[in-house]
């Protein structure tokens, strides 16, 4: 199975919002902290669902976004996912409650220190770097065990 995503990282004061996914039951974020962001509906571009979804997820418009990378997850249970990466450091109206768990904004340098997939912390460093757009793959062994990593088709994980 194959699916399309976004997943924003929105920042400020050096911090990001930061979504601890507790609610659902069948949820491979399960229990995970993930940005926010979620599945295109049909005919979407990336930015579109990504406004869309922070919307619904967080109660903020996004004025201010930046399209960082793509993402290939292989999550070695039958799925793969390809998940556009922003960030983001404008936006306005009030936070509200998520559905999918609780958001709290955390300091960038604590999030190393939180449940995130382990390849997550290889974009965060990218993110860190301000490296250029990036396709980054991440494969998984369906048990959340990070089995290899690719950066603009160059195998690297363990080296990096």
């Amino acid at each position: 199975m194959t699916r399309l995503s976004t997943l924003c990282y929105i920042e400020k004061d050096r911090k990001y919002l930061m979504l601890h996914r507790t609610v659902k039951e069948n949820d491979i974020n399960k229990d995970k902290w993930i940005g926010v962001g979620g599945h295109f509906e049909a005919d979407e571009s990336p930015e579109e669902c990504l406004i869309r979804e922070v919307k619904e997820e967080t109660g903020y418009t996004l004025t201010s976004y930046r399209y960082r990378g793509i993402v290939t997850f292989v999550s070695g249970n039958g799925i793969t996912e390809y998940m556009s990466l922003f960030t983001a450091d404008g936006f306005e109206g009030e936070e509200t409650d998520c559905d999918e768990g609780e958001l709290e904004w955390v300091d960038i340098d604590r999030i190393h220190e939180l449940n995130i997939w382990e390849g997550d912390k290889i974009f965060f460093r990218l993110l860190e770097e301000e490296c250029d757009f990036f396709s980054l793959k991440l494969v998984y062994d369906g048990q959340d065990q990070l089995i290899s990593a690719s950066l603009n088709g160059n195998h690297f994980y363990g080296k990096f």
